[in-house]
């Protein structure tokens, strides 16, 4: 069995991030916003492949004003390697990269029930022996339906390289 590799995404693997999106229950985005992300922000962006298929990825950027930060806009992870540690092998990649050189934050917002995410990130911080900062972001009534919960920004930081 092939271990798993963590690498660029190129363009050809948007498609692949939508359907493993598409079969979980992560938030929906269209196909293209993989695709951008990979050929827009492939440096801040990391895909996991076992036998040559996309098993896990990260999109992120480093917003402009804020190039300390990166922004972790969604993690996942197919079912067959939950519990392995591909998220946070994910995390780790990305924070290693030339791109992130400068960077000492890593923020992301999770919903209050998104209790994979909340674990991820706060272990991400211990980790790294430093803060995980949660605060009050995105409120629920910010979103069209009553279907989304309000989004807490968690600010992890600083780390030390």
């Amino acid at each position: 069995m092939e271990t798993v590799t963590f690498e660029e995404p190129t363009p050809k693997d948007g498609s692949a991030m939508w359907e493993l999106v598409n079969n979980s229950t992560l938030d929906q985005n269209s196909v293209y916003k993989y695709i951008m992300m990979c050929e827009y922000f492939s440096e801040t962006c990391v895909v996991a492949k076992e036998e040559g298929k996309v098993v896990g990825f990260i999109t992120g950027f480093i917003p402009p004003e804020k190039q300390d930060v990166v922004f972790v806009w969604q993690v996942g992870v197919d079912s067959s390697q939950r519990g392995k540690g591909v998220a946070s092998q994910l995390l780790k990649e990305l924070f290693n990269r030339d791109a992130c050189k400068d960077v000492r934050f890593l923020e992301a917002t999770v919903t209050p029930s998104n209790e994979a995410s909340k674990k991820l990130f706060k272990g991400f911080a211990r980790k790294n022996n430093t803060k995980c900062d949660i605060t009050e972001l995105f409120t629920k009534d910010l979103f069209p339906s009553d279907e989304h919960e309000e989004e807490h920004r968690f600010r992890i930081g600083p780390i030390d390289k």
